[in-house]
C-alpha cells in the first residue's frame, strides 16, 4: 500500500480527536470545570493546611506575560540543545 502510513496518522489523529471531543461534551453536561488540573487542586490543599514556605523567591517576574515568555524561552533553548545533541549523534553515524 503507497500511503500506509499517511492513513495510519490520519486514523490516530481522528481517533484521538473523537475521544477528545466525547470527553469534553461528558464534562460540559456534567457541569464541572472543564480542564481544571491538579496544580490549582494542589495550591488549595497546601493554602488550606496552614503552610507557611521557608523561604521567599528572590526575584519574581514582574507580571504573568514575562513569566510565560522565561518559561518559552527555557522550553527553546532545551530544544535547541535536544535538537543538537540528536543531530550530531545522527551525523556521526552517518560518517563511520
Amino acid at each position: 500500500m503507497k500511503y500506509g502510513m499517511e492513513i495510519a496518522v490520519v486514523a490516530l489523529i481522528l481517533i484521538f480527536a473523537a475521544v477528545f471531543l466525547v470527553q469534553d461534551a461528558a464534562i460540559r453536561a456534567s457541569g464541572e470545570e472543564a480542564w481544571g488540573g491538579a496544580d490549582g487542586e494542589a495550591a488549595e490543599l497546601i493554602e488550606s493546611s496552614g503552610y507557611e514556605p521557608w523561604i521567599e523567591p528572590f526575584w519574581e517576574p514582574p507580571s504573568g506575560e514575562i513569566e510565560s515568555l522565561l518559561f518559552a524561552l527555557q522550553a527553546a533553548v532545551g530544544a535547541i540543545v535536544i535538537g543538537y545533541i540528536f543531530g550530531y549523534w545522527k551525523g556521526n553515524r552517518k560518517t563511520a
